[in-house]
């Protein structure tokens, strides 16, 4: 089942793109050569192999140029596609459809980039490791604006949703670390968490990244929720999961981040971590072509 669709983020956005494209006047090549009256049928069809996503988006783009365009989805969030498959049909006045076009085509290929990209770490990820496999999860490493929608991809491509932001988890990083020190603070890793703790009464979940087997060392006695393993090789990886067996610590989650690859994650997934972190799937993604092919 797909996930809630991010409506208000992506109206917001939508009414952004149309104003940096419509500017004060509209369309005005479409205005020139186009009858007013004149109705036509469109296509969003797939041009390369991928995962859909974003399709609200056209009746949302459409329904704000002219609320005379129907939009007829025939595909699912997170649907595999092959190229010639149609996604969406669009049909109502001419000059609305050509003014709507690139907004919402610059909407749906990237998030279907996303999705396509989730999906990819995912499978790599399964194959290695089975079902059991670590979870692929985003990270903020999004455009400005664009968070939950990209958020809402990745959950399309079958990834799982890491923070939303630096409101909803404590994630203890390594700068955290280094202004502590440099603030002369001399508690422990452990004595951090257990301070966390005391000071929030929200009861937010808890996350703390280090780089060494020392720190980690250092923070599993205090049981935080989640412990970032950061930039470590997978053997280190693996030294990392078996101390947390030799301490006891299994109710802490491990998650491995840092220049997580294709190449890559399918042996780290297969460490025993349970999590991953890979930003490229929000910033280095590439977009899914997808055509607005005209129809008699």
């Amino acid at each position: 089942m797909s996930p809630d669709f991010p409506t208000t983020d992506a109206v917001r956005l939508i009414e952004l793109a149309l104003d940096e494209d419509l500017g004060d006047f509209g369309d005005v090549t479409g205005q020139l050569t186009i009858d007013a009256e004149a109705r036509g049928r469109v296509a969003i069809v797939a041009r390369q192999p991928g995962h859909v996503c974003g399709l609200p988006c056209a009746a949302l783009v459409s329904e704000r140029i002219d609320g005379a365009i129907v939009v007829r989805p025939s595909a699912a969030e997170g649907q595999r596609v092959m190229p010639g498959e149609t996604v969406a049909e669009l049909e109502g006045p001419v000059r609305g459809l050509l003014a709507a076009e690139r907004t919402i085509l610059n909407l749906v290929t990237y998030l279907s980039g996303i999705a396509t990209a989730t999906a990819q770490y995912v499978a790599a990820a399964r194959e290695a490791a089975g079902e059991q496999a670590a979870a692929v999860l985003d990270t903020r490493k999004t455009l400005p604006g664009y968070r939950r929608l990209a958020k809402y991809a990745v959950a399309c491509g079958g990834g799982t949703n890491h923070r939303m932001g630096l409101f909803d988890m404590v994630l203890v990083k390594d700068n955290h670390i280094a202004a502590a020190a440099a603030a002369e603070a001399t508690q422990t890793l452990a004595d951090l968490v257990h301070e966390i703790r005391r000071r929030d009464d929200r009861g937010l979940p808890v996350m703390v990244e280090v780089d060494t087997l020392e720190q980690l060392r250092d923070v599993l006695p205090a049981a935080p929720d989640f412990v970032l393993l950061d930039n470590m090789p997978p053997r280190q990886l693996r030294e990392a999961v078996a101390l947390r067996e030799e301490l006891g610590a299994l109710e802490t989650q491990f998650e491995a981040s840092g220049g997580i690859t294709l190449e890559t994650v399918g042996e780290i997934a297969g460490t025993g971590v349970q999590r991953l972190s890979v930003g490229a799937i929000t910033h280095s993604v590439v977009a899914l072509d997808f055509g607005f092919d005209w129809r008699a």
